[in-house]
């Protein structure tokens, strides 16, 4: 099966195919259409994702270069990117923006597991809002990674320079300042917030 999809690149919109796609089947659309940010909802709808902004795209590799480089200094479990597909426990399929998968969840995987989507939430996420308009939507897929296993997820709001917190059976918070200490699956890992921030702001 080859299935390109041909879709406008300016907004984000939902596809439905009936019969719906096979887990298989799905991971083969989206090796066909490398270009496109494609997820799935539990009820099987596909979800067709927008470009990244400069801001957005910026902001996001800084997150993920300070990732790898505190997993440098223990090389445990590993550092997953935005276009890492991942199943999830509801049927859903989703892409974090960062994360960080346990020595402990990744024992469980085969060889063969690696060179497919990742079936389970990673311990740690990270999600960016990539504007003010999308908020509510970056909410409620943290909201989503959260019930679907993750232990801690980091909701990025560069424009409000704040992040939100989100912990298994906590309530969620919201702190501000220059940097953000991690607990938990990443525990001594430190994120400058500085550096994401800068991502937004225009250099003279």
């Amino acid at each position: 099966m080859k299935r390109i999809l041909e879709l406008p690149e300016d907004k984000n919109i939902s596809v439905v195919i009936r019969p719906a796609l096979s887990n298989p089947e799905f991971e083969e659309l989206c090796a066909a259409n490398p270009g496109l940010d494609l997820e799935r909802t539990r009820d099987g709808a596909i979800l067709v994702n927008t470009l990244a902004s400069c801001a957005a795209s910026d902001a996001n590799s800084e997150i993920n270069a300070q990732l790898r480089v505190w997993w440098w200094t223990h090389s445990r479990g590993k550092v997953f990117g935005s276009s890492t597909g991942v199943w999830l426990p509801d049927g859903s399929s989703m892409s974090p923006d960062a994360a960080y998968a346990t020595e402990e969840q990744l024992s469980a995987l085969t060889a063969v597991d690696l060179f497919q989507f990742l079936k389970f939430a990673p311990a740690f996420v990270v999600e960016l809002s990539p504007s003010a308009k999308r908020l509510a939507e970056t909410r409620e897929k943290m909201e989503r990674w959260i019930g679907n296993g993750a232990l801690l997820g980091w909701l990025i709001d560069p424009q409000s320079e704040s992040v939100t917190i989100y912990e298994h059976d906590q309530p969620a918070h919201t702190e501000t300042g220059p940097s953000l200490r991690g607990t938990g699956p990443v525990d001594g890992f430190v994120l400058s917030l500085d550096r994401v921030w800068a991502a937004n702001r225009m250099k003279h």
